[in-house]
């Protein structure tokens, strides 16, 4: 398996459809519908691709760190 794209969809045999959120050439991260997030080592993972991965795909937003007044 190769790296994958954010928010690209997948379908897992064992787990079923879920959405990459984070993949690098060690480890790949899935958000499953049913089952949660799920971390695989990447070169071992089998996952059947269905569709594209988003043009652009939504990203978390950061929250702010609000300094405690001193």
């Amino acid at each position: 398996m190769q790296v994958l794209s954010s928010g690209q969809q997948v379908r897992h045999q064992q787990y079923g459809v879920g959405i990459v959120t984070e993949s690098d050439v060690e480890r790949t991260a899935i958000d499953f519908d049913n089952h949660g997030r799920k971390l695989f080592v990447t070169s071992i993972m089998t996952a059947e691709l269905i569709g594209d991965a988003p043009v652009n795909p939504a990203r978390p937003k950061r929250r702010s760190r609000k300094n405690p007044k001193r």
